[in-house]
């Protein structure tokens, strides 16, 4: 099959597009701006001025599948949360039901339309959106995602070396973390899959839930003295949230506070269907996928 990763480059979409070419799947990338990367080249196909049916025309013209991995954390200039989560993804998801192409979406667990984040009212608008334009668009919704590489995940894992690690007092959550990796499999798996069995929904997460401050506990070297967990108040973790949106610095955000208070498992985790094993624990290292295609063995 020919596949479209938007958001290819990305910390989910390279492990996408390296679980497409294990299979042996073509590949096209779509990113903000067109560029060389490695062997594969980024066609423009910035979400924030696609918002129209008719934007996603001459992109979908030669593929069978589009994955859409792209999301923002904070809004800057034109790339706003309603246009890079709702209205591009649903024009993306007309078109695709226009032309017969099959849309996987990546999205998250948690969202609700009652959330007092924007960020996580968007990412929940989006899938209406998508829902109503393409109701053979399949939602992935992944909990928290580790692996190497992602702008989160990295901060996480520095946390987790810290001495002394300041945690929101609200952050009892439970987190089925999953590599990001396997998540890449599912996702070409479901690409490839026949349509009858696709579910229009999967949730997937690890193979044990916990809250944030046991997976910093998780995380942390071997042989490293146990840290200092401190429980900041709810006032002051979500000052400094919105003082980390404001400044554009860490993955902390509101949006992400407002994750940690609530759960974030799936409600029937689909990854042990999907991987054709069990998802690997945290800080482990995943199998790797059953079929590698030359070219993929000759690049690792």
């Amino acid at each position: 099959m020919r596949v479209l990763v938007l958001g290819g480059r990305g910390f989910i979409g390279r492990h996408v597009v390296a679980a497409l070419l294990a299979r042996g799947h073509q590949v096209e990338i779509g990113g903000r701006r067109a560029r060389v990367a490695g062997e594969l080249p980024v066609h423009e196909l910035a979400l924030h001025r696609r918002v129209q049916p008719a934007d996603w025309q001459d992109a979908l013209r030669a593929v069978d599948a589009v994955v859409n991995c792209v999301g923002i954390l904070r809004e800057r200039w034109a790339q706003t949360y309603a246009r890079v989560h709702c209205d591009a993804p649903a024009a993306l998801a007309a078109a695709c039901a226009a032309r017969g192409v099959r849309l996987v979406h990546v999205s998250a667990l948690g969202l609700s339309a009652d959330a007092r984040s924007r960020f996580i009212r968007s990412k929940w608008a989006g899938e209406q959106a998508i829902r109503a334009a393409n109701e053979h668009a399949i939602v992935v919704r992944p909990s928290l995602l580790d692996g190497e590489g992602g702008f989160g995940a990295r901060w996480i894992r520095r946390v987790a070396q810290w001495p002394v690690q300041p945690l929101p007092g609200a952050a009892r959550g439970q987190i089925a973390a999953l590599q990001v990796s396997e998540l890449g499999e599912v996702i070409a798996a479901l690409v490839a899959a026949p349509a009858a069995d696709c579910p229009r929904e999967v949730e997937l997460g690890g193979p044990e839930a916990m809250p944030m401050g046991k997976l910093l506990l998780r995380l942390r070297a071997h042989g490293r003295a146990a840290p200092l967990q401190i429980a900041l108040p709810c006032w002051m973790a979500r000052i400094g949230s919105h003082v980390c949106d404001l400044l554009h610095f860490s993955p902390f955000s509101f949006g992400h506070l407002e994750l940690m208070s609530r759960a974030n498992v799936p409600a029937v985790n689909a990854a042990a269907h999907w991987l054709g094993r069990a998802p690997a624990a945290l800080g482990a290292a995943p199998a790797p996928p059953a079929i590698v295609s030359p070219a993929l063995k000759a690049a690792r």
